[in-house]
């Protein structure tokens, strides 16, 4: 189990990294209502990453992937070198600076706080292409059921940190969350896009270093 979560935890943190997706609840939380709102979008957020990553544990295992905490080489090679693109793809889209999306400004019913976090997880490239090979290593893990389910209930609460973390905090400790998320908005604002680029290399760049050490060694 250790293993295993060696492996999805860091992956999971840096899907966690989404700019977009916590300048978001931001301003949900700011409008009126908004800490019922931010949480039906934290919810919306849950939905979809559950199903993605129910889809992909079940689907990997009912195909019996590699009886391994890892996944194996060339899959490591295949994925790894898709991240390494998208990061490359992520760069040049920062250089180029593309305006950034925003959510409404109109007030929003409970019902599409939710289908706003629905869509903002769904469209969220970045966290869901290092999402995948965290529940691919879960799939190809030989550990038990309640194990496996344990792993991937903690891959998804770590991922949806930006959309559950704010109100959480917020209904915690109102002062100290306003003061803290003031000062990550603009830590983000000025960084944001640059990690994320940094955050996918880095794990394309173990993934694919993975690979080649189980390709030499196997």
């Amino acid at each position: 189990m250790l293993h295993l979560l060696a492996v999805v935890l860091p992956l999971a943190l840096a899907a966690a990294v989404s700019p977009v997706m916590l300048t978001e609840q931001a301003v949900i939380l700011a409008a009126p209502g908004g800490r019922r709102l931010a949480w039906r979008y934290a919810a919306g957020t849950a939905v979809v990453l559950s199903a993605l990553v129910g889809v992909v544990v079940t689907a990997g295992q009912s195909l019996s992937l590699p009886q391994a905490p890892r996944l194996n080489a060339s899959l490591d090679l295949a994925v790894g070198a898709a991240l390494l693109l998208l990061a490359l793809v992520l760069w040049r889209l920062q250089r180029e600076r593309p305006p950034r999306a925003k959510p409404p400004r109109e007030r929003m019913s409970p019902s599409r706080a939710f289908g706003f976090g629905a869509f903002s997880m769904a469209t969220n490239v970045t966290s869901l292409a290092l999402v995948v090979p965290a529940a691919k290593e879960i799939a190809s893990s030989d550990l038990a059921t309640a194990s496996c389910v344990v792993a991937a209930v903690l891959l998804v609460g770590v991922v949806c940190l930006p959309a559950w973390g704010p109100v959480a905090a917020t209904a915690l400790a109102p002062a100290v969350a306003e003061r803290v998320l003031t000062r990550l908005h603009d830590l983000i604002d000025q960084h944001g896009r640059t990690l994320v680029v940094l955050l996918v290399a880095a794990a394309g760049t173990f993934l694919v270093v993975r690979g080649v050490v189980r390709l030499v060694t196997g």
